[in-house]
């Protein structure tokens, strides 16, 4: 067993209450304890909230509702108020630990704790950070520079499965509510590079955790065909819109 006492696991919930049961399932196989776990619900359907309160003292969460669907921004600020202990590690429903996650999830805190400037360490992603300086353990601390080629690189945040100080909001302030939730995560991507957050990469980053949708349970997020889109001169076109998108809106960002 691994006790985690000053992490509090925060989950996001929405319409999936079969695949947080299996995420928490995971954590205890592996023998993984936190200080806390905070629930919040996203104003799901009443069978999927029936269900998570049948489950509650089983998993030892707290449940935190909202009577209706607010959005992605609105549901982790909530979630993220509930939370008491130091450290937050935030997964969203549709993530599962992979075997052994305990122990890399114990490197993350030793450095957080070793490294006071680090604001948070990331443990999955679609693709590589493009400009990584190795620290230890797998861990490389991720570079920003605005000159640096390429759109990627605005990507230090992401709300794939991460340890982030429960101080967040105090340095980085609060996640924009009533928007889409991939517009919600940019900006709290654009916060965190204009406020100097500092953030560590697990760089075997599919190796932490699997992101499993059944369909039972599909996502709930959805993308334009522009964005998914595999053409070679879409794709083309779509990397030199967002460098220059996201430069624009960095450099005149405000809170």
């Amino acid at each position: 067993m691994q006790q985690f006492k000053t992490i509090t696991l925060l989950i996001t919930h929405y319409n999936r209450s079969q695949s947080l049961e299996r995420l928490l399932k995971s954590f205890a196989a592996q023998g993984i304890v936190f200080g806390d776990i905070v629930v919040s619900d996203d104003g799901s359907k009443a069978e999927h909230v029936d269900y998570l309160k049948s489950i509650e003292q089983q998993y030892h969460f707290r449940l935190v509702t909202t009577p209706k669907n607010a959005g992605l921004g609105n549901n982790i600020n909530k979630g993220q108020d509930a939370v008491k202990t130091p450290y937050t590690l935030y997964v969203q429903e549709d993530f599962d630990p992979k075997p052994d996650y305990g122990e890399h999830l114990q490197d993350a805190l030793d450095i957080m704790d070793e490294r006071q400037d680090i604001d948070l360490v990331r443990f999955y992603a679609y693709f590589r950070y493009p400009y990584l300086k190795p620290f230890r353990k797998g861990y490389s601390e991720m570079l920003f520079k605005i000159w640096y080629p390429g759109h990627r690189k605005f990507h230090c945040y992401s709300d794939h499965p991460h340890l982030r100080r429960s101080s967040f909001f105090e340095k980085f302030g609060r996640y924009r509510e009533g928007l889409k939730g991939d517009r919600t995560e940019f900006l709290m991507a654009l916060s965190f590079l204009k406020h100097k957050g500092k953030a560590m990469f697990y760089e075997d980053f599919k190796s932490l955790f699997d992101q499993l949708n059944s369909a039972d349970e599909p996502s709930t997020m959805t993308r334009s065909n522009f964005r998914q889109s595999n053409n070679p001169f879409i794709g083309f076109v779509r990397m030199i819109y967002r460098n220059v998108k996201h430069t624009a809106e960095l450099l005149f960002y405000k809170p």
